[in-house]
């Protein structure tokens, strides 16, 4: 059986992942109220950057608790 630890900090780390998938998409969104071409296009792949790696993260991170839950569930029965 995994502590509550375990569940806390995938939750901590969904929750972190989550913060820094808004400030993507912030981002992304700010960049299309600048002038400047060069930088529009560096905050432009940067902010997508972070929206992929976040997003992943994320998944990951979910697609491992329901993993683990069914895990558990199963051999609970």
């Amino acid at each position: 059986m995994l502590s509550i630890f375990w569940w806390v900090r995938q939750a901590v780390l969904i929750f972190v992942g989550c913060l820094f998938l808004m400030f993507g998409i912030l981002m992304l969104l700010s960049a299309y109220k600048l002038k400047d071409p060069y930088s529009f296009i560096m905050v432009f792949f940067a902010s997508n950057l972070m929206i992929l790696i976040s997003a992943t993260l994320v998944l990951g991170f979910v697609l491992r608790m329901v993993k683990v839950y069914k895990l558990f569930k199963n051999n609970e029965c």
